[in-house]
């Protein structure tokens, strides 16, 4: 524990990425297993599990000092593993020697719900604070030491002298703490087999495409689909059976036995979930009633049944596809939608455009569109590539919507933010009283966050813990997606993906956009 605890530190103080990657390698060489594998489960997010609940933390802290102090601190730090690890007292006893982070993890898998408190005590009372620190933030799955997943697997790529997509390849089908992969990567053992297993296969991303890009393409080098507007999935099935993967990589079946039921063709595919009605599809709003359901109901099921409008393909039949360009993968799953008709299966339709000009028609048609979020482009010479491979794959969303409204209350953020007012809970009039309608911390420059913060402390009126009301007086601009009705909020109204757009420091509260104009934008169900 206490060599991932200095690993964790290390990275964290590190802003380097070659530096980042250069202390991952050396851990991974002088660290026995499974230690290592654990470390590597934490880092890239693979672990499933947490060891104890953020609460659990906090009433441990709590019975060690004053509730008013605590809260002053967190709100001062404005992270709780930090403020938790530099509050705890140190133990006045003969330091004990520290459990490997291989015996933490099997220690906290087979307590019982009743040990978990107790087992966390213990450890926390034989660790300093970068210790206490660590411990934390692993077993609340909260680690963020500006790594991502993508840049363990290139460290891993290099320090194996591998190729980064054959780890893509392997990552989802072996499991925490890897030792099968890294004996590999050492040429102490083979390559893991994962041939037959039921396992999420690395999806290909797409870039936004801009208007300087737009106007170099050449419209007949490119397939032209919908971008519908649902969640990416990826549906596999083998002969040990089928699974339905979010984009990344959680099994979703549970919560969508109808879009599973009656496929037993050996296939991955890649598409997008949605709620279909045949083949007219719902609102986003309608799938976020499923989302929210893990174990849904035979009426929901009935209701709002689901359907998958198939993208691609990396296989068909067990006949393997990734390595065939687009134009051919296009013309397989023509061929095969052709001969099999799985009603909740939707082959996605192409479009015919040959120059700019008919392109950018579409785009306005696929704007007015409820249904879809913009246009796909796909280089129809373009591989199945994990990742997101420059200038192959082209996403065109449709504008945002915007509405003015007023910042009501802020709240600290978290890790490099948790010393500036970051978190932003804006509103609308109804009347002379203005209704929270949403929350956004983004779409703001470092400098806008230095004079949003600065604002906020000047112009507070009151507190709620962490929370700080302010006078309602500054307008925003919010550009957000869409908007659906929800009965969880006294507005009546939900935003999906809010961001502050602009800030308009020129406009009176006043002339902010009412409840009624935010509620015309609720988009209708296709008919």
């Amino acid at each position: 524990m206490k060599a991932f605890s200095d690993l964790l530190e290390q990275l964290y103080f590190t802003s380097s990425t070659n530096a980042k990657a250069a202390i991952l390698r050396h851990y991974l060489a002088s660290t026995p297993d499974p230690d290592r594998g654990w470390a590597i489960a934490a880092l890239a997010g693979t672990l499933r599990f947490d060891f104890f609940k953020r609460n659990t933390v906090k009433k441990l802290m709590l019975e060690r000092t004053d509730e008013a102090l605590f809260a002053m601190s967190y709100d001062y730090v404005g992270e709780m593993s930090e403020t938790v690890a530099h509050l705890w007292p140190d133990s006045p006893e003969n330091p004990v020697a520290l459990p490997t982070l291989g015996e933490v993890v099997s220690r906290f898998t087979h307590a019982s719900r009743q040990q978990v408190s107790p087992l966390l005590a213990g450890y926390l009372d034989s660790m300093t604070a970068s210790q206490r620190w660590a411990l934390i933030k692993l077993g609340t799955r909260g680690l963020r030491v500006g790594l991502s997943a993508r840049s363990v697997k290139q460290v891993l790529a290099d320090y194996g002298n591998k190729d980064i997509n054959d780890i893509e390849m392997l990552w989802h089908g072996v499991s925490p703490p890897y030792t099968e992969l890294l004996a590999w990567l050492e040429n102490k053992g083979p390559k893991p087999d994962i041939s037959g297993r039921v396992t999420f296969h690395p999806v290909m991303l797409s870039h936004p495409l801009d208007d300087e890009t737009l106007d170099t393409l050449i419209p007949d080098d490119w397939q032209i689909e919908y971008k519908y507007d649902g969640i990416r999935v990826q549906l596999v099935v083998t002969e040990q059976g089928k699974a339905l993967f979010s984009r990344t990589g959680d099994d979703i079946s549970q919560a969508f036995p109808d879009l599973l039921d009656g496929i037993d063709t050996p296939m991955v595919i890649d598409g997008e979930l949605l709620i279909m009605h045949g083949r007219t599809v719902d609102t986003f709003n309608a799938l976020q009633q499923r989302l929210n359901k893990k174990k849904p109901s035979a009426r929901l099921m009935q209701e709002k049944p689901a359907g998958m409008m198939v993208y691609d393909a990396l296989s068909l039949d067990g006949e393997a596809l990734d390595t065939e360009v687009l134009a051919v993968r296009r013309q397989k799953m023509e061929q095969w939608f052709a001969t099999n008709t799985l009603p909740q299966l939707h082959l996605s339709a192409t479009l015919a455009a040959t120059t700019i000009g008919e392109l950018r028609t579409l785009h306005q048609a696929a704007s007015d569109n409820t249904a879809v979020e913009g246009l796909m482009l796909k280089k129809r010479a373009s591989r199945y590539l994990p990742g997101r491979p420059k200038g192959l794959w082209y996403k065109w969303k449709r504008d945002p919507l915007t509405i003015d409204a007023v910042i009501m209350y802020a709240q600290r953020g978290h890790g490099n933010r948790s010393s500036y007012y970051s978190d932003f809970t804006f509103g609308a009039w109804q009347n002379d009283t203005l209704l929270p309608v949403g929350k956004a911390y983004s779409g703001f420059t470092d400098d806008e966050l230095k004079q949003l913060d600065n604002w906020v402390r000047k112009h507070a009126v009151g507190r709620f813990g962490p929370v700080r009301e302010v006078q309602k007086a500054l307008v925003v601009e919010v550009a957000f997606d869409a908007v659906h009705p929800s009965r969880r909020h006294k507005s009546g109204v939900a935003l999906r993906f809010p961001r502050i757009h602009r800030i308009r420091w020129d406009k009176p509260a006043a002339e902010a956009d009412t409840l009624d104009t935010l509620k015309s934008l609720i988009e209708d169900a296709p008919k």
